[in-house]
């Protein structure tokens, strides 16, 4: 296939969005990663994401949207779906954080084919920020499904140029535009309940949605694992999954991956052993490198770059050290998320 190269102006835009609505696939920038698009509601459009990323059918895509008002036509936001608690919550996110990096699962209508949702009964909902995925939508005509736009499994894209890689040669057309500022993909909140459950953690953090709904916010059992034994790997391949990220390894460099976490959230401890590791592998003729920042915001804008770096660079082994769960109000949380994702759970703990 040969894919079209787009630059991010209105004329490109449209040409994209005409794309999309005539049932192609469309690569595009968004705040958080680089989104892999098609019509939502076109369920052969949408099986062409899945087997141009090469992506499990059982794992739901979120769909992405340009007007908060668009929501009811493909979600079932009711006093028979929600109760009147969960619909104010719903409200009150929607206000405080779209447009932006949360993603919302709620009810879905029938308009929308199980093939978008994984098969499942809820669909997730998103409204980007980034001016160029809201023009793509609006342009389109139609509310966008839109996973990460990398072969499924390695870190997501946050330039033009990963997503080039991954994609140049599997879809229609690519929009090459800035780099993302976000850098991990968006929080995602189940909202059926009084309590909404997050499902996948991201720059807005579980005190930001506490705060927005004066609430309890619950973070789903999964999140909260360190490490994984075998027993628990072999759960997550079983569960259901509500959100991206929920159930496969996700975000795997190459290379292989190992984490150094001091228990004492020492940054400077955990550095020290993940460099004596280092020289211990090079003596035995591996090509290691170290991977560490200063702070939970450079980590999470940088994470997925610096993966996908140490691989062109051809290092065979990363060694990552990682940051508290409260680095940067919280975004440290998000960030290991996704280094103990990268690394299948390959912890050392110092």
């Amino acid at each position: 296939m040969k894919t079209r190269i787009f630059k991010d102006t209105i004329e490109d835009i449209r040409k994209a969005g005409e794309i999309i609505a005539g049932g192609g696939i469309v690569a595009f920038p968004t705040e958080t990663v680089y989104g892999l698009g098609a019509n939502a509601l076109d369920e052969d459009a949408v099986k062409k994401i899945y087997k141009a990323k090469g992506r499990p059918s059982d794992n739901p895509m979120i769909v992405h949207i340009s007007q908060v008002g668009d929501i009811y036509d493909i979600a079932d936001v009711s006093e028979s779906t929600m109760s009147k608690k969960a619909m104010e919550n719903l409200r009150k996110c929607s206000d405080a954080f779209w447009p932006g990096p949360l993603t919302m699962v709620l009810p879905k209508k029938g308009i929308v084919p199980l093939t978008t949702t994984g098969g499942l009964d809820t669909v997730a909902i998103r409204m980007p920020s980034h001016k160029t995925a809201r023009m793509l939508i609006e342009s389109s005509g139609c509310p966008i499904a839109a996973p990460s736009a990398n072969l499924s499994g390695k870190p997501s894209p946050t330039t033009a140029e990963h997503t080039l890689d991954d994609m140049d040669g599997r879809i229609d057309a690519i929009i090459l535009g800035s780099d993302c500022q976000v850098g991990i993909e968006s929080t995602v909140v189940d909202m059926r309940k009084d309590e909404p459950v997050i499902l996948r953690p991201g720059r807005i953090t579980p005190e930001d949605l506490s705060n927005a709904i004066g609430g309890i916010v619950l973070i789903h059992p999964s999140l909260k694992k360190k490490d994984m034994s075998q027993k628990d790997v072999d759960l997550s391949q079983n569960m259901v999954a509500r959100s991206p990220g929920m159930k496969y390894k996700h975000y795997a460099p190459e290379a292989e991956m190992q984490v150094f976490i001091s228990d004492a959230n020492d940054r400077a401890k955990a550095l020290r052993m993940a460099e004596s590791e280092c020289n211990r592998l090079k003596t035995m003729g591996k090509k290691p490198t170290i991977i560490s920042f200063s702070d939970g915001i450079e980590a999470a804008h940088d994470l997925f770059r610096r993966l996908r770096d140490a691989d062109k660079a051809g290092y065979d082994v990363i060694l990552a050290v990682g940051v508290s769960d409260d680095e940067s109000g919280g975004v440290g949380f998000s960030v290991m998320n996704r280094m103990l994702k990268s690394a299948g759970y390959n912890v050392k703990k110092v």
